[in-house]
């Protein structure tokens, strides 16, 4: 069976996987998980604030012998809005509480603040273009989707988390956002992972209204540090469940040792920004051409390059000039 069929599946003693549909999204599906405490649910995430998807949470907690009501709380492990939309809309209603990870404040006060200067970072990148693009998309949101972001409840730090039958590890991972955070439940072996560990697939990196200095390196650092955990059982919020949290990690800071020697050799060859470097490198696993990729593809390939060559720079192996325009341009040190 794929992963992305709907339903209710018992990925460990009361913890319940259940698929979300996505619109128009590469990734199709977001899985929730809803841990049984005491007579009501907690739930690691929430999905996308869709009549799809809410009707699909409802039957699903419905089959567990429970309604919307009886989820005490939400913890979302980033802000983007497959995770945490439907939570502040079930909250208008139900009065549920949220914890999102302390990390997320600086974006969130953007996008509640209507703060849309996301296309600034790809000047710098030396993609003018692209910016005005993404420009034309960022201002076209409407203000009934920006109304679905609000601050949560409790900000989340790096603490333990008792719930009535099981105590969660709240670990703060930057990286895919600068505020995702995972759940660890040492006792059971279980790594409540959201977009930090996924896999089949690397998470974006630093696309995110508040960028920090270097996403990539961060993200790199909290893989190093979940791997310190004994092996856990992954569950990912995209994706199968699968056996053992440190294979996976292992590959993905695999994948990005290869990825920043691709970049460094993209350099050598003679590109400059960060948008000719994404241009002259592969993406996806099929190695697609830059040019094949969507708007927001390539948007995010952009971004992806300039955190690979930003880490390159803090191993002393490029070096960064920003020219009159703040375009910065990448070269051998």
């Amino acid at each position: 069976m794929e992963w992305t069929e709907p339903g209710v599946f018992e990925v460990a003693p009361g913890v319940h996987r259940i698929p979300l549909p996505l619109p128009n999204d590469g990734l199709h599906t977001v899985n929730v998980y809803a841990i049984e405490d005491g007579d009501g649910l907690v739930l690691v995430d929430s999905g996308w604030a869709l009549e799809a998807g809410e009707t699909a949470l409802e039957s699903a907690l419905g089959t567990l012998g429970h309604g919307f009501e009886d989820v005490r709380r939400f913890l979302v492990t980033h802000v983007h809005r497959d995770h945490y939309t439907m939570a502040v809309a079930l909250r208008r209603r139900f009065g549920t509480k949220i914890a999102l990870g302390a990390g997320e404040q600086p974006s969130l006060a953007k996008v509640i603040g209507r703060r849309r200067d996301g296309f600034r970072d790809l000047t710098g990148w030396g993609a003018p273009h692209l910016a005005e693009r993404w420009r034309a998309v960022v201002e076209s949101i409407g203000e009934a989707e920006l109304r679905d972001y609000e601050e949560p409840d409790e900000w989340l730090h790096d603490s333990e988390l008792a719930l009535e039958k099981r105590v969660l590890r709240v670990l703060p991972t930057p990286g895919h956002t600068r505020g995702h955070v995972v759940f660890v439940d040492v006792d059971s072996s279980l790594l409540f992972a959201g977009d930090h560990v996924l896999p089949h697939i690397t998470p974006s990196i630093g696309f995110e209204p508040a960028r920090p200095a270097l996403p990539l390196g961060d993200y790199l650092d909290s893989l190093r540090l979940v791997r310190e955990f004994p092996d856990l059982r992954l569950l990912p919020a995209h994706g199968p469940v699968t056996e053992s949290s440190h294979a996976r990690v292992d590959a993905l800071l695999a994948h990005h040792e290869d990825r920043l020697a691709a970049t460094l050799d993209a350099v050598r060859a003679g590109t400059g920004t960060a948008f000719e470097t994404a241009r002259g490198l592969g993406w996806t696993r099929r190695n697609r051409p830059f040019a094949d990729l969507d708007l927001f593809n390539q948007v995010l390939a952009t971004g992806e390059t300039a955190a690979h060559l930003d880490v390159l720079v803090h191993r002393g192996l490029l070096t960064a000039v920003a020219d009159a325009d703040g375009v910065v341009g990448y070269s051998v040190s």
